[in-house]
């Protein structure tokens, strides 16, 4: 199996929920205690996998945790949800910004009224959050970007499909313009797809019956615009393009098995909000004197500045293992 084994960037830690075994953690929570999962299009599966992994973790620990969010890309009702979680006095808050300058102030107020915040998924560092937990999405696009780059033979037109204001996206396009930078491949159209496939298949018929650009490659940043496109071209009957896609849901995969898609980068979202909830409980019981120090510029810093979860270049070489049933997945 070839991973794509992304360098741990975060400062090393480790939180001591992470190392009791779970009789221990289990004797110090109250049934007061509860946590909550704030994400966009929490319906998709790479949110209903994060599910699960929050499920797991609240499991073991015997506390009560929630995803909550707008069953598509909205930002604004996410805004007000993350809004309704802190008025409920939570223990702790997960929260993936769609758009992290519209959630930067909430996420500041939620930590001068001493509830922990940790992003996951998608960053907001301008905001006083603790941390972040989830994909190098840096690295993840120079991934990407160096094997598109081989499948173009370093020349050709790229549309890239992406919802632009996200933090974790626009680090995957800076990786893959790294990627391309010495190349002749050029990026000739952005598509905002909004967080909507209909979107995102108008969008793929339209610059393919547009005579004016020549387009040799699609690179779908976030996990829904992939199977799309590859859905468009096996209708259009049009075998000769390069689509780079995001995530691991079966549509996605099946299309990699068809030969649709050349190859996805797999994310852990059931790692990130395992994780980040026995973190976010740590924190609760071991809250530091104030939340809203700054940790970056803090040498004896109790929080780490990002962990990364790591990440998988998905292609038909090993298809068959990532499709393969995995432990850990369910609640026990």
């Amino acid at each position: 199996m070839r991973h794509c084994c992304l360098r741990t960037y975060a400062v090393l830690f480790t939180f001591s929920s992470l190392l009791v075994s779970t009789s221990c953690s289990q004797a110090r929570h109250g049934g007061d205690e509860r946590y909550y999962l704030v994400a966009s299009n929490i319906k998709i599966p790479y949110w209903q996998l994060a599910a699960e992994g929050l499920s797991k973790a609240a499991a073991e620990m015997k506390i009560t945790a929630e995803m909550v969010g707008p069953e598509k890309y909205d930002v604004n009702e996410e805004r007000e949800l993350f809004r309704a979680v802190v008025a409920k006095k939570p223990s702790g808050i997960l929260v993936s910004p769609a758009n992290p300058e519209l959630l930067k102030a909430d996420i500041d107020a939620a930590i001068q009224t001493g509830i922990p915040v940790i992003t996951v998924d998608s960053d907001a560092p301008a905001s006083q959050r603790l941390f972040f937990i989830g994909t190098n999405n840096y690295q993840a696009g120079i991934t990407g970007g160096r094997l598109l780059a081989r499948k173009l033979g370093g020349k050709g037109n790229v549309v890239i499909m992406t919802n632009p204001a996200q933090a974790n996206l626009i680090d995957r396009r800076r990786g893959y313009e790294e990627a391309l930078a010495d190349t002749a491949i050029k990026i000739v159209d952005t598509v905002d797809v909004r967080g909507d496939p209909g979107i995102a298949f108008d969008k793929a018929k339209d610059i393919l019956s547009n005579n004016k650009i020549n387009v040799d490659a699609f690179v779908c940043l976030e996990a829904l615009s992939g199977k799309v496109v590859a859905d468009v071209l096996d209708r259009s009957h049009i075998q000769s393009k390069v689509v780079m896609a995001m995530d691991t849901d079966d549509e996605t995969l099946s299309w990699i098995e068809k030969g649709g898609i050349v190859a996805t980068i797999g994310q852990k979202p059931f790692t990130m909000a395992y994780v980040g909830l026995r973190m976010l409980d740590d924190l609760h019981h071991n809250k530091p004197q104030s939340l809203a120090e700054n940790w970056s510029r803090n040498l004896r810093a109790v929080v780490p500045s990002a962990v990364d979860t790591g990440s998988t270049l998905i292609d038909r070489s090993n298809l068959s293992e990532i499709r393969r049933p995995q432990s850990g997945s369910k609640s026990q």
